[in-house]
């Protein structure tokens, strides 16, 4: 259950660490696993001494987003349990959502950790298709 002022990780290399819910978009009740949510990003990720000054990767290619941008996001994993049609009931450690663009793409290349199968269901195939697991 994503509401409002809801804290969420970002899992994926967009630059985002970070990110807390502002709406849940075409509902007017929680956000589940597989809904839209517009966020804003909380905290940055830092990629390390080799995007730093002088290094390889600047610090403006590595990160897509800022502090304080306002994306779009679907919720992959969240503390609340979930009842599947099977009978069986899933929860997750965390609450995480993935980034995307206004069209639905992933803004980020790749995703670390589990997904939430649920997302089948809902289309977000592209998503399935980066994530290392999904359960």
């Amino acid at each position: 259950m994503i509401q409002l002022k809801t804290m969420l990780n970002v899992i994926d290399n967009s630059g985002a660490a970070v990110a807390e819910c502002v709406k849940v978009l075409r509902s007017k009740r929680a956000a589940k696993i597989g809904d839209r949510i517009i966020i804003v990003v909380q905290k940055q990720r830092n990629f390390g001494p080799e995007s730093g000054p002088g290094g390889s990767v600047s610090v403006g290619a590595a990160n897509k987003v800022r502090r304080g941008d306002v994306r779009h996001a679907v919720v992959v994993r969240t503390k609340k349990k979930c009842q599947r049609p099977d009978g069986s009931v899933v929860n997750f450690d965390d609450n995480a959502c993935v980034l995307i663009n206004k069209t639905g793409e992933p803004i980020g290349s790749r995703l670390n950790g589990v997904v939430g199968s649920e997302l089948r269901n809902k289309k977000w195939s592209k998503i399935l298709s980066l994530a290392p697991m999904h359960l």
